[in-house]
């Protein structure tokens, strides 16, 4: 099978999953999740008639006389109030039935237990429901859950939410010469994808579920592609055709399905999407570690997107604000900064380094052929967005 053209291999990635069971999580556990089903008001917004501001709620016109003090969190709901009376009250207290606005501090005058100055009727009352009415849909499925949207959830009742499962990924990491950890020897390299992998698979509503190191073993890489613990199997190196790469003999050898073998871009070239025999989806990322991450971003993470059921986001789109060579044959993959209305490359995009992807916000995409019209850009996670490991 030939290369397949970089917008048809995201199709393919994104066409090949459909979204994961739908489970009750507490707003905590939610975040990063996808809502399976629209996020509806269970309690109205406000949930009564509250104050807006602190002074005092008064009904029909002064002078008032005060006859109470309101605050907020007050047990039961206070008595209404008759023509000329008023209470004190605090901003988020009940309003009484029967009040007209509330007057601030700032604007009234107090002589004993009267009270005067000017009003507007409804002023500073929050009725409720006027944000929002209970049973109201407020956001559709598919909406990602980011810390406003627990808050969201939160005001309008809901101590849980039904959230699209997270896919578990399981990460085989090949390669005989990898080192984790100090300078590497000659010969050897140390392994910039293990650590890169964990936070945009978080970044992309995943869990980390397992990761597993094999050498360059034909035996050991089958092994671990019949585990059956993930729902998506990344394998970093071993894509290409080498002697030491055996991804793909590996899947030959257990008749999987292989919709994508090689995406015509630079880099990243030697990248696969196969589905195993029993729905689990495997990944073959490239060796190179900025070839990897426009892999990832290619196949891995419009396959996560879907089965996390996150609604497919909008191209984005600018102009590049410097030259970029085109290929005449693959589409090329360009680490930029967006500037104001442009984006300009930084340089560094050779596949062996992260450089200019570690200092960029987005990948160009540029089509082969490109004479100077805008460009896709694919945003990089951006600090902060990975969630933190499950407890």
């Amino acid at each position: 099978m030939s290369a397949v053209a970089w917008p048809e291999a995201r199709r393919h990635a994104r066409e090949a999953a459909r979204p994961l069971e739908g489970v009750q999580r507490r707003l905590p556990d939610a975040l990063g999740c996808t809502l399976a089903v629209p996020l509806v008001a269970l309690s109205a917004l406000p949930a009564y008639d509250s104050a807006a501001m602190d002074g005092y709620a008064v009904a029909g016109t002064g002078p008032w006389q005060l006859t109470g003090r309101v605050l907020a969190g007050d047990p039961g709901s206070p008595e209404p109030l008759a023509a000329g009376e008023a209470v004190e009250i605090g901003t988020g207290a009940v309003v009484p039935a029967g009040a007209a606005a509330v007057l601030p501090y700032e604007r009234a005058t107090r002589t004993g237990r009267t009270v005067g100055g000017p009003i507007e009727p409804g002023r500073h009352v929050r009725r409720r429901g006027e944000d929002c009415p209970a049973g109201r849909e407020v956001l559709p499925a598919g909406t990602v859950v980011n810390p406003v949207v627990l808050g969201l959830a939160a005001s309008l009742g809901h101590d849980t939410l039904t959230v699209h499962r997270r896919p578990r990924i399981g990460t085989v990491v090949t390669g005989a010469e990898l080192r984790t950890a100090g300078l590497p020897a000659a010969g050897q390299v140390r392994d910039a994808i293990g650590p890169m992998l964990p936070g945009l698979l978080r970044a992309a509503g995943a869990e980390p579920a397992w990761e597993s190191r094999v050498a360059d073993d034909a035996s050991a890489l089958v092994a671990a592609l019949l585990r059956c613990d993930a729902d998506v199997l990344v394998v970093c190196g071993a894509t290409s055709v080498g002697a030491a790469d055996h991804l793909r003999r590996a899947l030959d050898t257990l008749a999987v399905e292989v919709p994508v073998r090689g995406v015509a871009c630079r880099p990243g070239h030697p990248q696969l999407l196969a589905i195993l025999p029993d729905g689990r989806y495997v990944v073959g990322l490239p060796g190179n570690p900025y070839a990897a991450l426009v892999a990832t971003l290619t196949l891995l993470y419009p396959l996560l997107g879907r089965l996390a059921g996150r609604a497919e986001p909008p191209a984005l789109t600018t102009r590049l604000g410097a030259p970029v060579a085109a290929h005449h044959r693959d589409t090329r993959l360009v680490p930029v900064v967006r500037v104001g209305p442009a984006a300009l490359p930084v340089g560094h995009d050779r596949p062996g380094s992260l450089w200019g992807a570690a200092g960029a916000d987005a990948l160009a995409v540029v089509p082969p052929g490109w004479t100077g019209a805008e460009v896709e850009v694919l945003p990089l996670p951006a600090a902060g967005i990975a969630l933190p490991p499950p407890s």
